[in-house]
């Protein structure tokens, strides 16, 4: 089944050229050979990138991969000017990245209702008015409008989310998202269930909240591209706090931290420079005693919480560390 979300597009754009200014000269009953009265060309429409909060894929613009803005209207005579094309305006999730097609940042949108100009419409010509002399009376001559701008622009979507889950495959990210948060996504036994990012709001305390981001399994090797690779990294890079999700039936607990955030540092270096907590999931399979051997197995830097999403164990825990790191 075709996935609703998508965090890449390519579009193709075109901004309005500007109206050609007008060579009308002035003529009336009594004024048989008037001077010029030409008016300016309308500016052409501007194509505008512009942040909505209500949206979270690009879904819509892979559908409208050719954007063209109005052309300006022609100058008018009694000195008029045209109007101008109208502005068309994209509207795209928070956190979007606009390239060009040289693949340079052109800006970031960051906020709701921010714009960012991607393309100018042409300026508009000038009418003949302008160029009355005292050597010419009556130019019959009047600026065409200019060529609007052309290009490419690449549209890179990254989620902004105030905590990241990070695991492999089936580690129970979406199973977690689900039990503190009012996110419902797709949960199943087998690897790959979550095949886009998914975005939770958990409550907290004192009618406070913050943001989960259920990012996809990562696997040995996404670094370099294997599995869904740098599509589902990116989303982590804008993530304030990165929670560590390692299920308590695997064999090497941390060395499947260990394999993790290697990935995550040959992706981005920067990305282990983020506060981090290490949480053992499916905890209900286990007793205390290996409770005890999993932390003994970690360095005494790195106390993990033990957690289950389907009895609740230690989730209000989790929830008060998360918010400790996201306001330390």
């Amino acid at each position: 089944m075709q996935s609703n979300f998508v965090d890449y597009v390519k579009i193709h754009c075109k901004s309005g050229h500007g109206g050609a200014g007008s060579a009308h000269l002035h003529r009336a009953k009594y004024i048989p050979k008037g001077g010029p009265d030409g008016g300016d060309g309308g500016r052409g429409g501007h194509i505008i990138l512009r942040g909505n909060s209500q949206l979270w894929t690009l879904l819509a613009l892979k559908y409208s991969r050719h954007i063209k803005a109005e052309d300006g209207k022609p100058g008018g005579k009694q000195e008029l000017t045209g109007a101008n094309g109208t502005d068309v305006y994209i509207d795209v999730p928070i956190g979007t990245i606009a390239k060009n097609g040289k693949g340079e940042v052109i800006g970031e949108i960051t906020e709701d209702k921010q714009e960012i100009l991607l393309l100018k419409g042409g300026k508009g010509g000038l009418g003949n008015s302008h160029f009355k002399s005292p050597t010419n009376q009556t130019p019959r001559y009047a600026q065409p409008g200019l060529d609007g701008e052309e290009t490419d622009i690449v549209l890179e979507l990254k989620l902004l989310g105030d905590v990241g889950l990070v695991g492999f495959p089936n580690a129970g990210k979406s199973t977690l998202l689900s039990s503190i948060t009012s996110a419902k996504p797709k949960i199943a036994d087998y690897a790959f269930t979550t095949l886009v990012p998914n975005l939770g709001i958990v409550k907290y305390r004192d009618f406070q909240s913050f943001v989960v981001a259920d990012i996809p399994g990562i696997i040995e090797g996404a670094a370099e591209g294997k599995g869904l690779g740098h599509r589902f990294l990116q989303h982590i890079e804008r993530n304030s706090v990165l929670l560590f999700l390692i299920p308590a039936d695997t064999e090497n607990y941390y060395g499947e931290y260990q394999i993790l955030l290697n990935e995550l540092k040959k992706y981005n270096p920067e990305l282990t420079d983020k506060d981090r907590l290490v949480a053992i999931s499916k905890s209900d399979l286990i007793d205390e005693e290996l409770e005890q051997e999993i932390k003994k197995s970690f360095p005494k830097d790195i106390k993990p919480i033990f957690i289950s999403s389907v009895t609740g164990k230690n989730l209000t825990l989790l929830k008060d560390e998360l918010w400790k790191l996201l306001h330390a």
